[in-house]
């Protein structure tokens, strides 16, 4: 488990810099989560550190595989300064122990809610699981285990994530684009729907 998260926190800094801060948070029953704040000039990223530690297993499967099975951190990117988002650590945390402590599986496409704004007054309760590879590229480790996996994440408003749940990620994602969409504001408000 160590290793795992020593080489995740090595591509992260390789990719995104030296962390300007760091946080943990343990659940009950679960293994601690870290989140780190890095500041790239107009922008902060906030990456998990933790959730990868252990495959992520089916809930529908018999045995959890302690060695195969999808493995992920979470990173999510707004514009500083626009809205007190650091208070997003311990959101961003329950998410990445969902695995653990739900026994889902977070892979691009799904919907993440946590029922209360993502940060104090933020418009976003829910998060859109975004496809892998573009800001942070996946790593690799050793066989059979399966590669980390970087998951963007994407602030949803209610009304964006209803309309999600019935014409799909796909088509929330291009309405996004082609309405030029702001992803990162931390104060945006829903893309028209009709």
């Amino acid at each position: 488990m160590g290793d795992v998260l020593a080489l995740v926190e090595a591509r992260l800094r390789t990719t995104l810099g030296e962390p300007d801060a760091r946080a943990a948070v343990t659940f009950l029953g679960t293994d601690r989560i870290e989140v780190l704040r890095f500041v790239d000039g107009d922008v902060v990223r906030y990456a998990t550190l933790g959730m990868s530690a252990h495959p992520m297993t089916d809930p529908t499967a018999a045995l959890a595989d302690p060695v195969r099975g999808p493995r992920a951190e979470l990173v999510l990117s707004v514009r500083a300064g626009r809205a007190d988002t650091d208070k997003v650590l311990r959101t961003l945390a329950v998410l990445a122990a969902s695995p653990q402590v739900e026994g889902v599986v977070v892979a691009p496409g799904a919907s993440l809610d946590v029922g209360e704004p993502l940060w104090p007054a933020a418009p976003f309760s829910s998060v859109l699981v975004a496809e892998p590879g573009g800001l942070v590229e996946d790593l690799d480790l050793d066989e059979p285990m399966e590669p980390v996996r970087f998951l963007p994440l994407l602030p949803m408003t209610a009304n964006e994530a209803a309309w999600k749940r019935v014409h799909g990620a796909g088509a929330l994602q291009e309405r996004w684009l082609a309405r030029g969409t702001d992803l990162r504001d931390p104060l945006r408000t829903s893309v028209p729907l009709d």
